[in-house]
This record gives structure tokens, C-alpha cells and sequence, in this order.
């Protein structure tokens, strides 16, 4: 294994997941990293570990630095397994480590995983500790997105272990922002916050400030590339992302039986298009919920249509909305749309969870009865046009 010293006597010590395809159900078209980091000082430390099938690839990346007997710290940021699944396999190695995690929440469920059978140390926001040349700030940041979350500063080497905050699924054997392609990066970046960290804005937010309060010189998240040359990017890119503005754009969504809500998605996007707004389509059949839910983060219109089946609407259309509404997005203007055949239930069904999780119903459902005329599809686009106005 190549060693890789990301600042003197700080190495990565992660593993990538080349063949990741999914994480918390969402697409991860460009693989995945699980990063760990390893500070050689008076106290060894190890910053996270991996997911547990790649505990023997970070066990190895240690060996060409160090005898893992020798670690004394081991500093759990977050309980999910992507971090902490390896420590059962380190702590088999590195017996007499102490492992240094949030309370209470780290402790909590650090222990229902892993037993009550290691040596643990508490910490809260404002502990110290000390490893000989360097220490190790702790900054609490529940809720993002789990109870226990928290980050780490070394002041001394002004580097903040970021955790969750900031990363991205992006696997490359290159792990620095300048090595990349930072377009790709910024993109995956933004899939990351909307599916893993869009609901938890405020506590975002609340960590934005604590961030811009921090001499650094480098962020080193959990996941994706480390933050250099870029880091003022990724901290602007989330000011945005967790300030609830949103962009003059619609996304149009859908799923369609015979085309017919097909045909009335389209006349939707050229109301849109009638009054200058960008508006981006999405047939649940073809796009992944999780590549939608990220064109919805700061979108302004989000419209949802569905033909009527079994009396209801379709189960992928279902799926988007019981997705979405897990996120409680915020500011969105939207209305209900869809054909049907007889009972035409799917619409209203729509409607009301749209209206259910806060958005603004700007629009009465339109519903068409089998398949829309020109004439009916022409109204559709005056419709969407008024809206806008």
C-alpha cells in the first residue's frame, strides 16, 4: 500500500469502494471512499476507520506507517457503520487503544454495536486532548445527521476532521481537491448534502458558523477528496445549500401509464419555458429519486404528476413523494397533475401529500381524461404561464 502524508506526520489511511452503487438509497455513480486518518505523535491516534470490508485494507495502509499495536487513540466522529464498522477488527489489533467518542449519544451507540467490552472516553464540545506536539478539539454537531456527530480541529496543524460535513461520494485513487475534477466533485458534493444532510439545514447552518470560526488550512471529511485550494468553494456551496434560498426553476416529475401524463409533463415544462423559467423533466421510470431529490434542493417549483391506478396513484410516484417528504422541503410552490380513466383518485392523492409536507398549492390538480387533446395540452401551457406571472 502507498503510503500518503497529507500534512507532516498525518496520513490517509482509508479505503476505496470502487463498486459502490448505493448508500442510503441513493445512486452512487461515481463510487465511494470511507476516510480514516492516522496523526503520529507522543499519542498515536487514528481519526475513524472504514466500512467493515475494508478493515483490512486500512489495517494494511497502518502497517506501512506504524505497528497498529501501537495506537492509543482511536477518535470516533460518528457510530454509522461507513466509519465505524472497522473498529472491532482495530481493537483486535490495538488492544490497549482507547476509543474517544461523543457523549452521550457516541457512547450509546458505539455500545450497542460493538459491546461495553473497550476502553471508551467521553467528550463534549470544548474538550482538549492532548497528543504530545498536537491536540484535538471537539466540536459537537448532533444531528448531522446522527445524535452522536461530531468533528475534530487540530489547531496546531489547522486541520478540521470534518466527518459527514462537506464530503461526497467520489472514488479516486487521487484524494486532494487539486487532483480532481472539481465540476464533478462540486456535483457530487450537492447529491450528498440533499440526500444525506438537506433535512438537517439548521444544524448545518449552526456548523457553518462554528467552521468560519476556525483557522484552517485544510478540511478533511469522511468521504470524497480532502479540501485545499477549494475550501472556500465547499464552504460557500453549503452556505447555500442549508440558507433555504431558492433558484426560479421548476422540476417537473412523473410517471405515466400510456403517455397521456407524459404528454401533459411536457406542455408543463413549455409553460414554464412561456415565461423564462428553466424547468428540468424526470420520468420516475427512468431517473433515480435520489438524482431528483437533488435538482429539488433549492428549486422553487417542484410538480408531481401520476396517471390514477388501483384507485391510486403509481408506486414509483409514491416513492419519490414518501422520499421527499422525508426531507421536509422548504419553499416550494407545486401542484398535482396526471390523466386517468375512470375514477381519476391519483391527482387529489398527490395534492394532498404535496400539501402535507408544506408546499404551496398554486394550482387545483389537472387532471385530463384519457388522452389530452392539443387544445387541452395549449390550456395546460397558459395555465403553467399564469402561475408564474
Amino acid at each position: 500500500m502507498k503510503r500518503l502524508e497529507v500534512k507532516n506526520g498525518i496520513y490517509y489511511v482509508g479505503a476505496v469502494d470502487w463498486n459502490s452503487t448505493s448508500f442510503h438509497g441513493y445512486t452512487t455513480d461515481h463510487g465511494a471512499t470511507y476516510n480514516a486518518y492516522l496523526i503520529i505523535d507522543e499519542k498515536i491516534t487514528l481519526i475513524d476507520t472504514v466500512k467493515e470490508p475494508f478493515a483490512g485494507e486500512l489495517l494494511d495502509r497502518i502497517s506501512e506507517i506504524i505497528d497498529p499495536t501501537k495506537i492509543d487513540y482511536l477518535v470516533s466522529n460518528h457510530v454509522e457503520m461507513d466509519h465505524s464498522g472497522a473498529i472491532p477488527a482495530v481493537m483486535e489489533v490495538a488492544k490497549n487503544a482507547t476509543i474517544v467518542t461523543s457523549a452521550p449519544s457516541g457512547l450509546k451507540g458505539l455500545q450497542a454495536h460493538y459491546g461495553d467490552h473497550y476502553n471508551f472516553m467521553t467528550v463534549k464540545a470544548g474538550d482538549t486532548l492532548s497528543l504530545g506536539k498536537r491536540s484535538l478539539q471537539f466540536v459537537a454537531t448532533p444531528m448531522l445527521h446522527w445524535p452522536d456527530n461530531m468533528v475534530t480541529y487540530c489547531p496546531e496543524e489547522k486541520i478540521l476532521f470534518s466527518n459527514d460535513a462537506f464530503g461526497q461520494h467520489f472514488a479516486s485513487n487521487k484524494h486532494f481537491d487539486t487532483e480532481v475534477d472539481l465540476s464533478v466533485v462540486m456535483q457530487e458534493a450537492e447529491k450528498y448534502y440533499a440526500n444525506i444532510l438537506m433535512l438537517y439545514g439548521k444544524q448545518a447552518a449552526k456548523a457553518l458558523e462554528i467552521v468560519k470560526g476556525l483557522e484552517l488550512e485544510m478540511i478533511a471529511p469522511s468521504h470524497g477528496v480532502i479540501w485545499t485550494k477549494y475550501m472556500k468553494d465547499i464552504i460557500e456551496k453549503y452556505e447555500y445549500f442549508c440558507s433555504d434560498e431558492v433558484e426560479d426553476r421548476a422540476v417537473v416529475v412523473f410517471d405515466s401509464m400510456w403517455h397521456s401524463t407524459e404528454k401533459m409533463a411536457f406542455s408543463i415544462v413549455e409553460g414554464f419555458a412561456k415565461k423564462g423559467v428553466t424547468a428540468e423533466l424526470f420520468d420516475l421510470k427512468a431517473r433515480h429519486i435520489s438524482d431528483v431529490i437533488t435538482k429539488v434542493l433549492n428549486a422553487k417549483y417542484v410538480i408531481v404528476g401520476t396517471s390514477t391506478l388501483n384507485n391510486n396513484m403509481l408506486p414509483t410516484v409514491g416513492g419519490f413523494l414518501t422520499y421527499l417528504k422525508g426531507f421536509a422541503p422548504k419553499g416550494k410552490k407545486a401542484f398535482a397533475f396526471g390523466s386517468y380513466g375512470w375514477g381519476g383518485q391519483g391527482t387529489k392523492l398527490v395534492n394532498d401529500e404535496l400539501e402535507g409536507m408544506g408546499c404551496d398549492i398554486v394550482m387545483e390538480p389537472l387532471k385530463i381524461n384519457y388522452i389530452p387533446t392539443k387544445e387541452q395540452l395549449r390550456e395546460i401551457e397558459d395555465q403553467v404561464a399564469q402561475i408564474v406571472e
